[in-house]
C-alpha cells in the first residue's frame, strides 16, 4: 500500500483526535515500518488495518465510519496534489466511469507499485450507474466515501447503495443514482 495513505491517515487522526492519538495507535501495532512512513514509501496493507483497527477501539466509532471520514480527507489531499486527474471531467458520472481507463492509469504513473482496487461498469445511463469493486483489501466503505466526495465536487446530489458481493466485503456492488 502506498504511503500516501498512511501518511494522510496519520495527518487525519492527528487532527481530528490530537497527536497522542497517534502515537497511541502506533504503540499499540506491531508494525514493521516502526510507523514512519513517506508518502511515496510502499508499506504492508496490514499496518493500516492494525492502525484504523486501533483507532475504533480507542474511539468507539467503527471502522466503517472511520473510512467514510477518511475518504473525505483523502479526497481532498488527492485532489490537491493531483487536480489534473479530474479537472477536464464536468460529470461525477463520466469521472466514476473513467476510473479503470483513465484515474487508475495516471495513478498508477504516479505511483507504480500502488495495488488499486477494480472497478468493473455494469450499467450506466444518465442517472444511474451500477459498478463491482474488487480488492483484497475490502475496502469498499472508502470506496464508497470517495464516490460520494467525487459527487460533492461537482455539487451532484447522489444516493450511493452497495450490495456485498461475498461476506469478507472483497467484491461489492455499488448501485449510484443520481437526485
Amino acid at each position: 500500500m502506498k504511503g500516501i495513505i498512511f501518511t494522510e491517515f496519520l495527518e487525519l487522526v492527528e487532527e481530528k483526535f490530537g497527536l497522542a492519538m497517534v502515537d497511541k495507535i502506533i504503540s499499540q501495532s506491531n508494525l514493521e515500518s516502526g510507523g514512519v512512513y513517506t508518502s511515496v514509501g510502499t508499506y504492508e496493507f496490514s499496518e493500516m488495518l492494525q492502525l484504523i483497527s486501533h483507532l475504533s477501539n480507542n474511539t468507539d466509532i467503527s471502522v466503517d465510519d472511520l473510512l467514510m471520514v477518511y475518504s473525505e480527507h483523502l479526497f481532498a489531499a488527492l485532489i490537491k496534489s493531483h487536480p489534473d486527474l479530474v479537472n477536464h471531467y464536468k460529470d461525477p458520472m463520466d469521472l466514476l466511469a473513467s476510473i479503470e481507463n483513465h484515474i487508475h492509469v495516471e495513478v498508477q504513473k504516479i505511483y507504480p507499485e500502488a495495488q488499486l482496487p477494480t472497478f468493473d461498469l455494469e450499467e450506466r445511463t444518465d442517472t444511474k450507474m451500477v459498478m463491482v469493486y474488487k480488492s483484497d483489501k475490502a475496502l469498499y466503505m472508502l470506496g464508497k466515501g470517495l464516490m460520494l466526495e467525487t459527487f460533492k465536487l461537482f455539487k451532484v446530489p447522489v444516493d450511493i447503495a452497495f450490495e456485498k458481493l461475498n461476506e469478507e466485503g472483497t467484491e461489492v456492488r455499488f448501485v449510484i443514482n443520481k437526485r
